[in-house]
Order: C-alpha cells, then sequence, then structure tokens
C-alpha cells in the first residue's frame, strides 16, 4: 500500500467466501496469558497485525519465551510472571495491548517504561491508572496521563472498582491486576463489555466469579495469589474485521459473500443484530463453539436498508463498529440514530469526529453530537451516494476501512491517506477485498 493514499472505485458485484483474520482482543489476551501463565501456550489463528506483533515483542520483554511457528501458529513459554524489561517497551498503536499489559505488570515488583507511536502517545491513560494506583501502583508519566509511562508495580492491594464508564480494557487490567493483590479484585460493570478475559483466564485455570447484582450490574471478581498454567488457545475470526467484506456486499448490487469463522460471543454480536434490524440479508449458519466461545459463518447479500434508531446501551458490544455501521447507513433509507458512543472520542482517533467529517466530505448528511452521530440516509434505500472525497484518516485503520468500503460503491472514487496503518488490525485487507472483485489501487492509479 502506498504511502500517497489509497483509492476505491465502483465496480461489479462481491462475491466469495473469506475468513476474518483473528480476532484481535483475543489475540492480545492470549499472549499476556501465556506470558504470565507457568508452562506452555500454543495459539493458533492469532492475528498478526502490527499492534498484536508489539503486544508479542512486549511479552518477550518481560521475561517469556515468544516464538512464531508458522502463519497464525505461536507458542509462548511462560515463567508464571514478569520480570523486569531491560528497555523501553515500545507498544506502536496498541492500545489494548498497553493498558492490559500496565495491569498485569502492576502485579510485579518491577519498573517498567512503556511508550508508542504519536497516536498511542496522545491517548490518555488515566481511566487504567485511576484503578491501578488506588491498588498500590506508582507511576511518573506525561500531563494527562499520557506516555511514555515509566510504571512501578508490586504490593498491590484488593479493590473493588465499579466502572465510570464501559471498558473492557479497564476491566481487564483491574483482573489482571488483582491475580498479584492480596485480596485479589473485584469490578463492577453497569453495562456488559466483551468478557474475553473472564473467559480466558478461567481457561488459563483461574477461578473467575461472575454475578449479577440486584441492580443489574455485572460483579467479576479475581481471588489474589492464583497461578495460570500454559493453554490451547484457537482464536476464531474477528467479527469487527468481518464487519468490512460483509458492509461492502450489503451496498454492492448483486454481491454475496460470506465470511467464515467469525466470533459471535453476544457481547460482540451486535453490530451483525442491528444490520439485521436495518433489513440486511445477513444469514448466520454452520453455528458451533471452538474454544469455549461462538462461532459461525456469516453471509451477507446485496440489501435495501433503512435507518433505525441503534439503542445506546447496545454500544459497549459493537464500540468499534460504528464507523463501519455509519457507511451502511449513508446508504440505508431514512436517519440512522446512533448515541451513547462517547467512547469513540478516545480510541485511535475522535471516530466521531472523522466518520462525521469523512461522510460528509462524501456527500453524504450527517450530525455529529458530544456523544452521538445522526446520518441521514439517502431519499431511497440503497442509492449510491456521491463520494468523490479524499478522506483524512489521522492514521486510523477503522476510518480509512470504512471510508473505502463507501468508495466501493459510491458514485465516485473515494480515497484515503495514510493506509499503511491498516495492516495494524487486517493485514491482508486490501488483497482480501480485490479478491472479492473490489477495486482498490493506490492513489492516482487510474482503473483498469
Amino acid at each position: 500500500m502506498a504511502a500517497a493514499g489509497l483509492t476505491a472505485t465502483r465496480g461489479g458485484p462481491l462475491r466469495g467466501r473469506v475468513r476474518a483474520p483473528g480476532d484481535k482482543s483475543i489475540s492480545h489476551r492470549s499472549l499476556i496469558l501465556g506470558a504470565l501463565a507457568t508452562g506452555t501456550t500454543e495459539i493458533e489463528g492469532l492475528l498478526e497485525g502490527e499492534d498484536v506483533k508489539r503486544t508479542a515483542a512486549a511479552m518477550a520483554a518481560f521475561g517469556a519465551q515468544v516464538e512464531r511457528l508458522g502463519e497464525g501458529r505461536w507458542r509462548v513459554q511462560g515463567r508464571g510472571g514478569f520480570s523486569e524489561p531491560a528497555d523501553v517497551v515500545d507498544c506502536g498503536n496498541a492500545g489494548t495491548g498497553v493498558r492490559l499489559i500496565m495491569g498485569a505488570a502492576a502485579g510485579f515488583p518491577l519498573c517498567a517504561t512503556f511508550t508508542g507511536d504519536s497516536s498511542l502517545r496522545g491517548r490518555p491513560m488515566n481511566r487504567v491508572l485511576k484503578p491501578l494506583g488506588e491498588m498500590g501502583a506508582a507511576w511518573l508519566c506525561r500531563t494527562g496521563g499520557r506516555l511514555p509511562l515509566t510504571l512501578r508495580g508490586g504490593d498491590l492491594k484488593t479493590i473493588a472498582y465499579r466502572l465510570p464508564e464501559p471498558s473492557a480494557q479497564v476491566k481487564s487490567a483491574v483482573l489482571l491486576a488483582g491475580l498479584s493483590a492480596a485480596g485479589g479484585a473485584e469490578v463492577i460493570e453497569p453495562e456488559a463489555t466483551r468478557d474475553h478475559t473472564e473467559r480466558m483466564l478461567r481457561a488459563f485455570g483461574a477461578e473467575v466469579s461472575v454475578e449479577r447484582a440486584a441492580d443489574g450490574a455485572r460483579r467479576i471478581r479475581v481471588a489474589g495469589g492464583q497461578k495460570l498454567t500454559g493453554a490451547q488457545v484457537k482464536v476464531p475470526g474477528d467479527p469487527s474485521s468481518a464487519a468490512f467484506p460483509l458492509v461492502a456486499a450489503l451496498i454492492t448490487p448483486g454481491s454475496e459473500v460470506t465470511v467464515e469463522g467469525v466470533l459471535l460471543n453476544p457481547l460482540r454480536a451486535a453490530l451483525f443484530t442491528t444490520l439485521q434490524e436495518m433489513g440486511a440479508d445477513l444469514v448466520i449458519s454452520n453455528a458451533r463453539e471452538e474454544g469455549g466461545d461462538q462461532v459461525g459463518d456469516v453471509t451477507a447479500r446485496h440489501s435495501a436498508l433503512r435507518g433505525v434508531v441503534v439503542p445506546p446501551e447496545r454500544a459497549p458490544a459493537m464500540i468499534d463498529e460504528y464507523p463501519i455501521l455509519a457507511i451502511a447507513a449513508a446508504f440505508a433509507e431514512g436517519p440512522t440514530v446512533m448515541r451513547g458512543i462517547g467512547e469513540m472520542r478516545v480510541k485511535e482517533s475522535d471516530r466521531i469526529a472523522l466518520t462525521a467529517a469523512g461522510l460528509a466530505a462524501c456527500g453524504v448528511g450527517v450530525e455529529e453530537e458530544p456523544e452521538g452521530l445522526i446520518v441521514a440516509g439517502t431519499s431511497r434505500g440503497n442509492h449510491p451516494v456521491a463520494g468523490g472525497a479524499r478522506v483524512t484518516t489521522h492514521g486510523d485503520h477503522r476510518i480509512a476501512m470504512s471510508h473505502l468500503v463507501l468508495g466501493l460503491a459510491a458514485e465516485a472514487p473515494v480515497s484515503v491517506d495514510e493506509p499503511g496503518m491498516i495492516a495494524t488490525s487486517f493485514p491482508g485487507f486490501v488483497e482480501m477485498m480485490q479478491g472479492l472483485g473490489g477495486d482498490l489501487r493506490p492513489a492516482g492509479l487510474a482503473p483498469a
């Protein structure tokens, strides 16, 4: 992918069967839990994007033996905990990676310095640092809780922490720290967030209790002093990545695309529910259980979509998918209202602002709210939007991929800058979309 940009042009229908890359959230956790455990962890289907590779390198820096055996196949030889790194730990653009690693590292008597790329260095870490500080960890960082950051861990005390806003990253950091804390740790989440950490801790031998409180909140608790044991991990396909070819099929006439082996965990599959409510011909087949989680094959066919009001309480289960949902909404008849999504403003970029700006540049009616987005939709479903814009992504991979999908069905080509960042979560995105029939090429290169 050329640094100058990437352009998507409307062409024929998209057709084929593909497999989404490994789930990013599970990939990060499999490496971290493998490094914390004693013994060997074998991982199949690991996402080999830049973010996950940074987490793999970080685990080696903290003393684990990490080895790539083949495509998507990795082995982690854990030593039952973290040792002090000899150098600065560079997490690149991996926000999930650095926050979970800080939680895990806080439980050990060590000092570690974390940094990242310009995007990660601009993202605040305060939401994770607050509970870790209450448990006894100390740190020194830039203003606003920003990297570079030096963390000192060890001698943690118990905590019962109520999440002020839904965040699987904060929950996971506290639970990982709690494994080494005197008295363990409890997290109370008023709204359920993705539960991969709870599920995977059990797979590595930990006791985790999950209860429903009288007010409806989930209470997740781990006891302190627990030892993890290496495990076998099969990483399912990432639903966030599967969303791009599936939405592309929904908005491109004559298309039919199947993505195999997609994670269907109820706390991750809310986008599929929302698309079906919009009238999408979206069918799940071959549903099965793998590695303690639900997976299946998802088929999308070109559909006449209609705008909907997305329930705000659904946001934690699809927070990464709102940019691509907004693209589907641009081709739907009538407005789509998305609220309760303020978390999008503190992702790799301000995704509410960038999604709104990109859609507006492509001729789509859009209204930005402090914690919401309203996409006007078309006068009739599946009428192609104008397109014809060069979208600024600020290095955000999901903003880039979402607007490239829009370009595949728009009247005029759509270009994005900084496409190299797509590899952080979806290596092979361009090749996959081209294999399905999508016209993606370096910006400035005319269609054949």
